[in-house]
């Protein structure tokens, strides 16, 4: 796979609809013309947006967007103080996988937390997704914990 322009960057919000397609449906590739963004995404991106805390990078091929995340910095105590990284809503674009994006776009968002100072970089994925967590593996992650969740 040949790539002219691969870059990591904040999602703009121009490109929601392709950020919003990613997390529709991670089996296939939905077209961002067919989502409608709500107020309640609206405010979501901008709320990301404007929170130095918060990041939604976007992989992009030229004017493609072919991946995203978003990356929450969490300050606290342990870890003498640092800040952690937390990597959620990884997706690579379903016709694109396989030739290394999740790859890039993981090492790449690594990058940024090592440069911000994190001392650590977690990340949550659905149980089901085994073919992700192998993935996760390769690049270095350890599982170390099990989460909960409790809908509200």
């Amino acid at each position: 796979m040949i790539l002219r322009d691969l870059t990591l960057r904040p999602a703009t919000r121009a490109e929601l609809p392709a950020v919003l397609a990613l997390l529709a449906d991670e089996d296939t590739v939905v077209d961002p013309a067919s989502i409608t963004v709500t107020e309640a995404y609206e405010r979501a991106f901008a709320a990301i947006e404007a929170d130095p805390r918060n990041e939604m990078p976007v992989l992009t091929d030229g004017e493609t967007v072919l991946g995203c995340l978003q990356i929450t910095y969490i300050p606290g105590l342990g870890k003498g103080g640092a800040e952690r990284a937390l990597i959620e809503a990884v997706r690579i674009r379903a016709d694109r996988r396989g030739g290394g994006l999740g790859r890039e776009l993981m090492e790449r968002a690594v990058a940024r937390a090592r440069a911000r100072g994190c001392a650590l970089v977690q990340l949550t994925s659905d149980k089901r997704r085994t073919e992700a967590h192998r993935f996760y593996a390769s690049l270095g992650f350890a599982r170390s914990h099990d989460g909960f969740k409790l809908p509200l």
